[in-house]
């Protein structure tokens, strides 16, 4: 389920970048949920085309999927199941991080490749003719080809671009799942446990398989998976195939790119949690077993045995300084025991890393809010995990008992605790108060929160763009020269220099509570 302000930031973002058409149809089936054409028509009370227009704009754009449902029993009843339409509140939020998605391409590849990511994130969904016309200009079209299909090859092998899924595919219904794993049995419940959203369920079901997914061509040509010429230039093959994969549409993956500031997030965590010598351990781990996960948001890391992870560190610079009891030390620091009936193999808990870093986010909202003796009472909740009375409390954490219960009471009312009364009975009745913190439904308060803080944001700037719409049309001769105009035009770029910033630094953040 997506909360209040979760979908009100996504449809001002579409509401930004497609106009109030489109994000009145994305608002409705972030609502309700998937929908037919004809209920989207009913419920958002728009012209058949408008829907149309509006569906097709979302579907280019990866903020959409069409999938028909699937039901125990195949057309048996003689019924053909309707295309329904579901939107992607994942995808939407992407449209946000743009930016840092070329950042990560123009680290680690060549500008060329930035340009053709750019266009990606930029139009949604382009064939390579498409790529091609676009980078042609002032170029020999031939020249222009072979430029894009290197480019676009170098991004396949990176994972940073994929094909596209099918307009439209049968998935099945999460009655049909249930319905399954019933007959499987407890013991094969887990195995086969169905995603945690139907949003999950549909991509899964229309992700490409992995052996077209990031290949240029079908059965020949340049694959992410396969081996390169001299200077990681990508074997490209020219037949009969290449008319028909010129017509195939390609996107950004944006899985790859959430993966990488994942790594990223957890590394940082574990440098300032513990050190550099087991951030890069973690490093190596992670960076071997990418091609190797089936999702970002996984529990624990692929097992490697102590061998393939010691071999794994040796290749990165830092890693080239540590000895084998030094990686054996990291994996200790890490609660990374050996699994004995596993080949002896490492797996990290990258859950356990995910979760003390969210501790550490909402303990930072309750001291800067609430001041340095709730954060020390609220902390003491976390770590303990259980229920404890306000004296208790109290005495534990050096504040006076006077004080400790409005500042529970207060926690308590902004949703940061959860309290229950004990009734204890004998000669006098009494009742006791009892507090915990139930992480669970705080990270959904404060994601919530957080989406609500983007969305204020976003709206100021805004809000800063149209006051000053007379200033962006004023020549750049005139701003240059010293004077009201320019102090006026320097306050604009540090006002959207610092909304900007505190933007992608919440962002961060609500990554860490929703994305990992």
């Amino acid at each position: 389920m997506v909360s209040q302000y979760g979908i009100k930031f996504a449809v001002h973002l579409i509401t930004n970048h497609f106009g109030n058409l489109v994000a009145k149809v994305c608002e409705t089936l972030l609502s309700n949920g998937p929908l037919t054409l004809e209920l989207l028509i009913r419920f958002t009370e728009l012209t058949k085309e408008q829907v149309k227009n509006s569906l097709l704009v979302l579907v280019q754009h990866n903020c959409s999927q069409a999938f028909v449902p699937g039901y125990e029993g195949g057309d048996g009843d003689g019924l053909k199941a309707r295309t329904q339409y579901l939107a992607l509140f994942d995808n939407i939020l992407h449209r946000l991080r743009f930016p840092k998605f070329l950042e990560i391409v123009s680290r680690e590849l060549d500008d060329e490749c930035v340009e053709l990511l750019d266009g990606l994130l930029r139009d949604g969904r382009l064939t390579l003719k498409q790529m091609v016309d676009r980078a042609s200009q002032g170029k020999e079209n031939a020249v222009a080809r072979d430029a894009v299909r290197e480019s676009l090859c170098k991004l396949l092998k990176a994972r940073y671009v994929e094909r596209c899924p099918a307009p439209e595919l049968v998935v099945s219904t999460l009655a049909k799942e249930e319905t399954t794993t019933r007959k499987r049995g407890a013991k094969s419940a887990k195995k086969f446990e169905a995603p945690e959203t139907l949003e999950q369920r549909v991509l899964e079901a229309v992700v490409p398989g992995q052996a077209i997914r990031f290949s240029l061509t079908a059965d020949t040509g340049c694959n992410a998976d396969r081996e390169t010429n001299s200077d990681d230039s990508p074997m490209i093959s020219v037949g009969e195939n290449v008319a028909i994969d010129e017509q195939t549409l390609w996107r950004a993956n944006f899985e790859e790119f959430v993966r990488h500031l994942r790594n990223k997030a957890l590394m940082e965590n574990v440098r300032t949690q513990l050190d550099d010598g087991a951030a890069t351990v973690l490093s190596a781990i992670l960076e071997a077993t990418r091609t190797v996960e089936k999702k970002v948001k996984i529990e624990n890391s692929v097992p490697l045995s102590l061998d393939t992870i010691f071999t794994e560190v040796m290749k990165t610079e830092n890693g080239r300084a540590m000895t084998l009891d030094r990686v054996k030390a990291s994996l200790s620091q890490m609660h990374c025991p050996p699994r004995m009936f596993v080949d002896d193999s490492f797996s990290i808990d990258l859950k356990y890393i995910i979760e003390l870093a969210r501790n550490e986010e909402v303990e930072s909202i309750v001291l800067k809010r609430y001041g340095r003796d709730a954060y020390r009472m609220f902390r003491l909740l976390s770590k303990d995990n259980c229920f404890c009375e306000t004296d208790k409390i109290a005495e534990s954490t050096l504040v006076e008992k006077k004080e400790a219960p409005k500042l529970l009471f207060k926690l308590w009312k902004d949703n940061y605790l959860h309290m229950e009364k004990l009734l204890l009975t004998g000669t006098k009745q009494s009742k006791i108060l009892m507090w915990k913190v139930n992480k669970p439904l705080l990270w959904e308060y404060v994601l919530d929160e957080m989406y609500h803080a983007a969305l204020n944001l976003s709206l100021r700037m805004a809000f800063e763009q149209e006051k000053d719409e007379e200033l962006l049309n004023v020549p750049k001769d005139k701003i240059k020269e010293p004077g009201p105009l320019q102090k006026k035009y320097k306050r604009l770029l540090n006002v959207w220099l610092l909304l900007g910033s505190s933007l992608m630094k919440l962002d961060d953040a609500l990554m860490l509570f929703h994305d990992f």
